[in-house]
């Protein structure tokens, strides 16, 4: 997977902006004007909006802190797990439970009737 740059000016190079208005609370003037902000990363598809705000340009702020985190989380490689083995303890219980099962298991076999 190619790296993706999350600075300012790389992402304002690759994003598409997109205004759309919005609903809900933030005053009476807030659905009157398009201040919710889309953007759209062309090389990875990656949408994201931001419309908390009144301002579209707050707005925008946040999506582009939104898409950088979202770029950088996408490109993190996740750590290598390492393997451990189970304590003497936890195999001890785990036996013990497979004995227990088992025992249950064979009290269950078919009636037989004795003369």
């Amino acid at each position: 997977m190619a790296a993706h740059p999350t600075d300012r000016a790389s992402l304002e190079r690759d994003c598409d902006e997109e205004a759309l208005r919005v609903g809900g609370p933030g005053g009476q003037h807030r659905n009157r004007r398009a201040t919710g902000v889309r953007l759209r990363h062309r090389p990875t598809g990656l949408v994201v909006t931001a419309t908390e705000r009144r301002s579209r340009l707050r707005n925008r702020e946040i999506a582009y802190a939104r898409m950088a985190a979202r770029l950088g989380a996408m490109q993190a490689r996740p750590r290598p797990r390492r393997r451990t083995k189970p304590t003497a303890a936890s195999r001890r219980r785990r036996l013990e439970a497979k004995r227990r099962r088992g025992a249950t298991k064979a009290r269950r076999g078919r009636v037989r009737e004795e003369d």
